[in-house]
């Protein structure tokens, strides 16, 4: 029997495409608010003993988790065999330590919740920073997926002589791997916040490469702000205006409009956020997982 491939704020190209990739049935899902704000949610998809798999776009996901708990809920009521969140962009992750005492650590937190209600999460280059892996603190089984190889296509396909660049030290896995499968070089730069939006950012040996294209490339684009101050001290080397690449398309704010305006080429992301960047298609990746 064909799985139910539930649409739960999904970016509506990526559910076309995992629902083609996998013959799933799209659900009937009826799903609306009452005037005080209340979810209503009903399902009539034929649902008995079949696999669930819930597209969601889970950024900005406060008023968006309560919803996927009564969907969730429902579901297991109803009888259903096993049920998959595919949830490209993970939140609640980048809360990982507690920097000051009283501060809530919600990447536990928020892990412990959807613990209750998934058998399966599917996601996308999760902000690892000091977990090493998500099983550090979800039980459910989990499979983290890597943007770096579709990333590194099309770096092949659309530029002659890229430099990879990694923004600050947290970045060089991301620049080691697709320097490599790329076949260039990379460079990591130095990198010193000084709260939310003030970044400062050096680049030594960055003169080294100044016939080459640079290609910025960070899990997440959230102020952008570390990608404008490395451009511009990239430029100030003399080097060319440089390729943004963000997995996720945060975007916080006026981030996008002041990227616009900075000495950047061009900036794309993987379309696991909706946003005008999106170029390049995670739809394949997970669908091989969900075959």
């Amino acid at each position: 029997m064909k799985p139910l491939i539930f649409d739960l704020y999904a970016a509506p190209e990526l559910f076309a495409a995992l629902s083609t990739e996998l013959n799933a049935e799209p659900a009937k899902l009826e799903h609306r608010q009452f005037p005080d704000g209340e979810t209503y949610m009903r399902v009539h998809s034929d649902y008995q003993q079949r696999e669930a798999i819930i597209v969601s776009n889970m950024h900005q996901p406060n008023s968006k988790f309560l919803p996927l708990v009564y969907l969730c809920e429902t579901l297991r009521e109803l009888g259903i065999a096993s049920t998959t969140l595919v949830c490209p962009y993970l939140p609640y992750m980048r809360q990982d330590i507690k920097f000051h005492e009283g501060e809530a650590l919600t990447s536990r937190y928020y892990a412990k919740l959807l613990n209750q209600y998934l058998d399966r999460l599917i996601t996308i280059d999760p902000h690892l920073h000091r977990y090493h892996s998500l099983g550090e603190i979800y039980t459910m089984e989990t499979h983290t997926l890597q943007a770096n190889p579709l990333i590194a296509s099309w770096v092949k396909e659309n530029i002659e002589t890229p430099l990879v660049v990694g923004p600050d030290s947290e970045s060089e896995q991301w620049a080691a791997a697709a320097a490599d499968m790329i076949g260039c070089p990379y460079l990591i730069l130095e990198k010193q916040r000084f709260g939310d939006k003030n970044v400062e950012v050096s680049s030594p040996n960055a003169q080294d490469f100044a016939q080459r294209t640079p290609v910025l490339i960070d899990d997440i684009i959230s102020t952008g702000r570390t990608m404008i101050r490395t451009a511009e001290a990239l430029v100030a080397e003399g080097l060319q205006e440089p390729i943004c690449i963000g997995v996720h398309a945060l975007f916080s704010e006026d981030a996008y409009c002041e990227m616009s305006k900075a000495p950047i080429k061009d900036i794309l992301t993987c379309n696991t956020v909706p946003h005008s960047t999106n170029t390049i298609d995670i739809a394949s990746i997970i669908a091989e997982v969900l075959k």
